[in-house]
């Protein structure tokens, strides 16, 4: 039997060709698109956040180098008493009221002797120096809970590039917003792994693909390396969320309800002598400086588990025990504190992180901690350090990938074309409100992520209709 033409054309016509690519994944669609705006409005802030975040994770080792003639003694065979070291600054600031100390944690260390000083603002204090074998004074500086101005510095160019509470904000937008950019970029370079079925592609998932040229090169390496970063770049998000303002306070109301919060020493000393915990507050009189057995308070700190190095902080008010709590060093897990009566050296109060602190709450402080880059000492800088220059290449391959984009001819200005739109109305119904569900819970827990996907909405919608009317004014 012989098949008409026209069959033979009708059948051509219907079957898809050979070698045709998969029809476009209605998800993946929404995600290309969401990923591509990420990138380009938030690569900016997230740019800036890797910059100074890595030069904050270095503030210890440059702390070192600017205040070495602060910070260094040539070591001796004895150490002169605290209370000696303590009279020495006392005597170079006779004006100031004395709040703590800091004593020398290794033979080359200096002693740091605190001052309220009524120059400085309410939340610094004035750091005196003192040679722990001579007595010398090698001279002071401001702080701010036990930085220098440097670090100081460093610390407020990460959380507010210097500008305030305003400033806070472009922090927050860059930590809420990382984790969405990271997991999507991961689900869409999985996806075009998964699509690539050609021979040994596999490996291509976390080694960029050399071979490759143009703008396929680029996400090749853009790919492979946000891979390599994604642990690093989770967690910075999540400890930077902490310590944000809006998303912030919403972890903080979280960790209360839960107990998850770090346990605050009770440092009132009791009427009956602050041993068992019972009683009034005691009338205690007001704490001498020059009268404290700093040597004792230490001892007895020791006795309750606070190892050096610690900071000794005198009761700001009556009836109150002086405190003593363990600072950072490389690889201490643990924050420890002690509060002592300086009348009797009996320890009135403990917090023993191992058995008081909750497994969230020490979660939560090792997270910090490496954020900071204190934890693990130079490899946690070192490791941030690596993070940091590896998102700052990911974002310029993620612009370069934009510019590979754009029209060859034209208006020489032009950029690279947006992804495909429509994505969102092609999903199914269930799809679509389980979408917006998930923003709107999200963008309530993360509030700047919330607004400014928001914004993203709009400015998508006022290019679209910008694009209709164009489109109908040429018809």
């Amino acid at each position: 039997m012989t098949i008409p033409d026209d069959i033979h054309e009708t059948r051509a016509a219907a079957a898809p060709p050979r070698h045709a690519p998969p029809p476009p994944h209605h998800r993946r669609a929404l995600l290309v698109r969401l990923h591509f705006y990420a990138g380009i409005l938030i690569g900016p802030f997230l740019a800036v956040a890797a910059v100074t975040g890595a030069l904050y994770a270095a503030a210890p080792t440059i702390e070192r180098v600017v205040y070495r003639d602060l910070l260094s003694v040539p070591p001796a065979p004895a150490a002169l008493p605290l209370q000696e070291q303590v009279a020495a600054a006392r005597a170079a600031f006779p004006q100031l009221t004395m709040t703590g100390l800091r004593p020398a944690a290794e033979p080359a260390d200096s002693t740091r002797v605190y001052f309220a000083d009524p120059a400085l603002a309410d939340d610094l204090l004035r750091a005196v120096f003192v040679d722990p074998y001579t007595g010398r004074v090698l001279g002071d500086e401001q702080t701010w809970l036990g930085y220098l101005p440097v670090s100081t510095w460093l610390d407020g160019l990460h959380r507010h590039l210097n500008l305030g509470e305003p400033g806070r904000i472009y922090s927050e937008l860059a930590a809420s917003w990382l984790w969405v950019v990271a997991l999507g970029g991961l689900w869409l370079w999985l996806i075009r792994a998964a699509r690539d079925r050609r021979p040994g592609r596999t490996h291509r998932v976390v080694m960029p693909d050399l071979t490759a040229r143009g703008r396929s090169r680029t996400l090749s390496w853009h790919g492979a390396t946000g891979v390599w970063l994604l642990a690093g770049l989770l967690f910075l998000s999540a400890t930077g969320i902490t310590w944000s303002t809006y998303a912030g306070a919403h972890v903080s109301d979280i960790r209360a309800a839960m107990n998850w919060q770090r346990p605050q020493l009770d440092t009132v000393i009791t009427g009956d002598g602050g041993h068992a915990g019972h009683g009034g507050p005691a009338t205690h009189p007001a704490i001498d400086a020059a009268s404290v057995d700093y040597a004792g308070v230490l001892s007895a700190a020791a006795d309750a588990g606070v190892r050096s190095p610690v900071e000794l902080t005198l009761p700001a008010a009556h009836g109150e025990a002086v405190t003593v709590t363990e600072i950072d060093r490389p690889y201490r897990w643990t924050t420890n504190a002690a509060a002592v009566d300086a009348v009797d050296l009996g320890v009135t109060a403990v917090v023993d992180y191992r058995r008081d602190y909750s497994t969230m709450a020490k979660l939560a402080d090792w997270g910090i901690r490496a954020h900071m880059g204190v934890l693990f000492g130079w490899l946690n800088q070192a490791l941030l350090l690596a993070v940091a220059v590896g998102l700052l290449t990911v974002i310029v391959r993620g612009y370069r990938m934009w510019w590979q984009r754009r029209p060859t001819r034209g208006s020489g200005w032009a950029v690279g074309r947006a992804p495909r739109r429509g994505g969102f109305r092609r999903l199914p119904v269930p799809a679509r409100v389980g979408i917006v569900a998930a923003a709107v819970a999200i963008g309530w827990f993360l509030p700047l992520l919330g607004l400014s996907l928001a914004a993203f909405l709009v400015v998508d919608l006022t290019l679209a209709a910008t694009k209709r009317r164009k489109e109908n004014s040429h018809a």
